[in-house]
């Protein structure tokens, strides 16, 4: 189980990454012209999407760092992964749907993992 939740991490935080890195050199996100559902919420806002790339970057590292933390199982992991959890459900679709298989993982099987 630890091991299905350290790739989704992988996976979740280095796309992030690599996403924000992309839209900073190119300007635009990996994929379609148009980014996904999740730039909705941000245009209403007022918000270029095509600028959000600082952000992509942090929420990678966050998720990327995370993992790290998982994997050597450290204390703050739960608390912080139910955090950075919660903090990218904005990010739909693949984004929200792999979060919450995540967290439902860390409050549900928590223990069993030795990080709660």
């Amino acid at each position: 189980m630890k091991a299905l939740v350290v790739v989704l991490g992988l996976l979740i935080g280095g796309y992030m990454l690599a996403d924000g890195i992309v839209v900073m050199v190119k300007g635009k996100y990996i994929g379609p012209a148009k980014p996904g559902p999740w730039s909705v919420l941000f245009e209403r806002l007022g918000i270029d999407v095509f600028r959000l790339g600082p952000l992509f970057i942090l929420f990678g590292l966050l998720w990327l760092g995370w993992t790290v933390g998982l994997i050597a199982t450290q204390s703050w992991v739960f608390a912080f992964g139910v955090l950075i959890c919660l903090a990218t459900l904005w990010y739909v679709p693949l984004g929200s749907l792999l979060s919450l298989i995540v967290l439902a993982i860390l409050v549900f099987a928590g223990q069993r993992l030795g990080i709660r």
